[in-house]
C-alpha cells in the first residue's frame, strides 16, 4: 500500500502533506526530525491519510494538494473537523 498523509505541526499549527509505502515509518521520521524540511515543526500529529494500491496513483495525488490550492482547500473543507 502506498499513503499521502497530512501531518499537523504542534510547533506551528501548519499542515504538511506528504506521501510514503510505510506510514508508521515516515510519521515516526517526522517526529524524531528526520525529515530536513519539517525538521524544525516537530513534533506532528498525523491528521488524516489516503490508502493507495498504486505508487503513481499516490504521487499524483500528493502532488495535487501541494501544487493545486483548489485540490487542497476542497479536502479542508470536507476534513475540517478533523484538521482543525
Amino acid at each position: 500500500m502506498f499513503y499521502v498523509y497530512i501531518l499537523k505541526s504542534k510547533v506551528d499549527k501548519k499542515l504538511y502533506v506528504g506521501s510514503t509505502n510505510d506510514l508508521r515509518r515516515r510519521f515516526e521520521e517526522h517526529n524524531k526530525g528526520q525529515v530536513r524540511s519539517t525538521k524544525s515543526c516537530a513534533p506532528f500529529e498525523l491528521r488524516y491519510y489516503e490508502a493507495y494500491f498504486s505508487e503513481e496513483d499516490a504521487r499524483r495525488r500528493e502532488r495535487s494538494l501541494k501544487k493545486d490550492g483548489n485540490a487542497l482547500a476542497q479536502l479542508k473543507r470536507r476534513i475540517a473537523k478533523s484538521i482543525s
